[in-house]
């Protein structure tokens, strides 16, 4: 079967592992790395082989004419990227968030549908074996669950340089927030109904109308209620930077002995160690009638192990013709409860989806 022929666009920390996913995949064939910084494109160029380097995203879509394309920039630039990506008849792998409106990301989402293309968002928990026995085992709970879940970055150097950037276009909780936010969709498997969040400014290095420290509350329509919390920055505890607990009438399920690395490392976030499931049911004395279980977690994939299960998916998606229509509307569902908590903050009030 001929190779599909991709352009990597962003040479960071994602982009560098999605490359090296598709350099190591037989029926992928990089035709080009995008980045505009050169220093960026030049060392991930060096570290696989040499591939041709671009500095400009248009410029090297109309040069090599891809089949698939890549995108791991700034949140502010997907919309557009994405945009071009589709009209020029190539299939899209995409970091999240698919775009910065629901609108837009509804808007790419028919693009692909009138242009026969595929888009797959990068939802990295969704292809990990651990968090994916995580929502399986939060299913066996009952209803209504009640989800808490974190993820507090105390970053310094590049990696609050990195959120500062991020910040330019949303608030920590908006960008971490779509992925545990699609864990719990999938978890209750029932409607959000609405959505209130609280966040503070915290340092004088991001803008005034922004915020570094952000919470969300969700519920749904089965009753079920989701916590979400995120900050970034130097100022940031470490103490409970880690929280992934969801609790149901027949028990809780919580994700423990996850890595114990600095809250700001990429490769930790995912990670889990084990989960531990605590069931509810007692006898007429009121004790317990069943122990505590501990799922082993530990043999699972690092961060360049992940990015490669993700583009298996790329892949498939585009060989098989899968329909995805079910995954886009996640994404773009995710995406609208993390920008109604944004907006929630702005407003104080509770904003009814």
């Amino acid at each position: 079967m001929q190779k599909i022929s991709v352009l990597v666009v962003g040479c960071g920390n994602m982009g560098t592992s999605h490359a090296r996913a598709y350099h190591q995949m037989k029926d992928f064939e990089i035709v080009g790395l995008v980045s505009r910084k050169p220093a960026s494109r030049m060392k991930l160029s060096k570290e696989l082989g040499g591939y041709r380097t671009f500095e400009n995203f248009e410029t090297a879509l109309i040069e090599t004419t891809p089949e698939a394309v890549s995108i791991n920039t700034y949140p502010d630039t997907h919309y557009e990227y994405v945009k071009a990506a589709l009209n020029s008849n190539a299939h899209v792998f995409i970091e999240k968030p698919l775009a910065l409106t629901v609108k837009d990301a509804q808007t790419l989402v028919d693009l692909a549908h009138q242009k026969g293309k595929k888009i797959v968002v990068g939802y990295i928990l969704r292809v990990h074996p651990a968090w994916a026995k995580f929502v399986e085992v939060a299913r066996t709970l009952g209803k209504p669950l009640v989800m808490r879940m974190n993820l507090n970055q105390q970053s310094s150097g590049a990696n609050w340089y990195t959120h500062k950037q991020l910040m330019n276009s949303m608030s920590p909780i908006v960008d971490c927030g779509v992925h545990y936010v699609d864990v719990m969709c999938l978890m209750t498997q029932s409607e959000p109904i609405s959505v209130s969040a609280i966040g503070a400014r915290l340092s004088d290095e991001i803008d005034l109308e922004m915020y570094n420290y952000g919470q969300l509350q969700v519920r749904f329509k089965d009753g079920s209620v989701g916590w979400y919390e995120a900050g970034w920055g130097p100022m940031m505890s470490e103490t409970a930077f880690f929280v992934k607990d969801v609790i149901g009438p027949k028990g809780c399920v919580s994700i423990v002995d996850q890595a114990k690395g600095d809250s700001d490392s990429v490769d930790d976030h995912s990670k889990t160690g084990a989960l531990k499931l605590h069931h509810s049911a007692t006898d007429a004395s009121g004790n317990f009638t069943k122990p505590d279980e501990i799922i082993d977690t530990s043999d699972e994939p690092d961060h360049d192990a992940l990015c490669r299960l993700e583009q298996e998916y790329f892949l498939k998606a585009i060989q098989n013709d899968l329909n995805l229509s079910d995954h886009l509307r996640d994404a773009v569902n995710s995406l609208r409860i993390v920008l109604a908590a944004d907006e929630s903050f702005r407003t104080g009030k509770t904003v009814v989806l």
